[in-house]
């Protein structure tokens, strides 16, 4: 290209520029205006530089205190909840925003329209994450109790045969306390369990017999 050439198009560019001051009419403002509020929904980045990072900081620890995520897969789908309840929570102040430059319902209703979109595309993707986290960790405690209940008998075997046991010995990852608090816990409900169908089960001639 020329460099005359390449002159010519940088002063029709300039030009074009100074005649361009962006969309004119309401439809035209309200569509531009929704192409960044559309981009704040599905930005790789859940918090927008507008928005307060310790806020935003906030609720994601009160999702990792409710989840207690003690795995790679967890603690990401809990990070996954945090963002998208972040985003979820943001479609109000979007649709506020709207209104505020253009009170003209009827004009919104597009607008408004695809927000709703948004908003059923990020709860199903929410309620995704909660049924696959809740399955994950349900199976864990579920395996967790099974490995508990293995180590709590075992020690209830060392402990008839007078000899100490460690759980670690058997490849469990228990501490001693936490399988004795296990085998007491488990005790107790056996107790209660017999007393609770003795009480509210049995017939009362049965029951003094």
């Amino acid at each position: 290209m020329s460099a005359t050439l390449a002159t010519s198009r940088i002063a029709i560019n300039r030009a074009n520029s100074r005649h361009s001051t962006g969309p004119r009419t309401d439809s035209g403002k309200q569509r531009s205006s929704l192409n960044a509020l559309r981009h704040g929904l599905t930005a790789a980045c859940a918090v927008l530089p507008s928005e307060d990072r310790a806020a935003y900081d906030a609720h994601c620890r009160g999702f990792f205190d409710e989840y207690q995520p003690a795995t790679l897969t967890e603690t990401q789908l809990t990070q996954e909840l945090a963002d998208t309840a972040w985003r979820i929570n943001r479609i109000p102040f979007l649709e506020a925003e709207l209104f505020s430059q253009n009170p003209n319902f009827q004009s919104l209703i597009s607008s408004l329209a695809t927000l709703g979109l948004h908003y059923q595309r990020l709860s199903r993707q929410f309620q995704k994450a909660v049924d696959h986290i809740r399955a994950i960790q349900s199976e864990r405690g579920q395996e967790q109790e099974r490995h508990l209940k293995s180590a709590a008998a075992l020690l209830e075997l060392h402990k008839r045969k007078g000899l100490p046991y460690d759980p670690v010995q058997d490849g469990f990852v228990f501490s001693k306390d936490q399988v004795e608090a296990f085998a007491q816990r488990l005790r107790r409900l056996n107790e209660s369990r017999h007393i609770e169908h003795v009480r509210f089960h049995m017939s009362p001639a049965t029951s003094h017999q």
